[in-house]
């Protein structure tokens, strides 16, 4: 317990997920905690006081917890689901990964544009390949990821990967090695799982 009742949750622990039962390393769950009207909040900076109640980061999970009152069963009492729950949580995933991009872009960690980022590929600059979920599967597959796991993600939009380049719309994008781009990664492994991609598959059988 730190200071004025804040329970240290991402102490470097595994935490048990209220859905599945398994535990697991903090970067895969999403956290969340009972406000003062006993609304459930969920706490993606993981700074938020109080009982941490945690669900994988998986849209499956979510609307399991949801569905089945898990919530009121972890937190031991009544407490209110806000109906726009779990796409609230997407959204705030999506602006936390494309301001971690921008601080990358602005460290001159990241770059965009088919070009660029083939050339940071080509002289293994690059640790992650983005390409936009909504762009030509044709112009795409002419990019192949670095390699390794969270290597490659297909997760944001066009006009997402804009937003983090000043830019309109950007369909290539490019990561190099740092303490940046490993936090971007468990952000946007966190938003794979838990975004709506319309095709069944939650974690989109795209991020590699």
């Amino acid at each position: 317990m730190g200071r004025g009742g804040k329970t240290k949750d991402r102490d470097g622990a595994e935490r048990k997920c209220i859905v599945t039962g398994q535990s697991g390393p903090t970067r895969g769950l999403i956290r969340f905690v009972v406000g003062p009207d006993d609304t459930i909040v969920p706490d993606l900076l993981g700074k938020l006081p109080g009982r941490g109640i945690w669900v994988s980061a998986d849209r499956t999970a979510l609307k399991t917890a949801v569905k089945k009152r898990l919530f009121a069963r972890a937190a031991r009492g009544a407490v209110t689901v806000p109906e726009t729950l779990i796409d609230d949580i997407e959204a705030g995933l999506v602006r936390r990964v494309v301001d971690r991009l921008a601080m990358a872009r602005k460290a001159g960690r990241a770059v965009a544009g088919y070009e660029k980022v083939k050339s940071w590929l080509l002289m293994e600059e690059a640790a992650i390949l983005l390409q936009a979920s909504d762009g030509s599967e044709r112009g795409k597959s002419k990019l192949r990821p670095p390699g390794g796991k969270g290597s490659f993600f297909d997760v944001l939009k066009a006009s997402e990967l804009g937003l983090a380049f000043g830019r309109e719309h950007v369909i290539h994008a490019a990561l190099a090695r740092g303490g940046l781009t490993e936090a971007f990664r468990e952000d946007a492994l966190r938003l794979s799982g838990v975004r709506d991609t319309g095709g069944g598959d939650t974690a989109t059988g795209k991020v590699k």
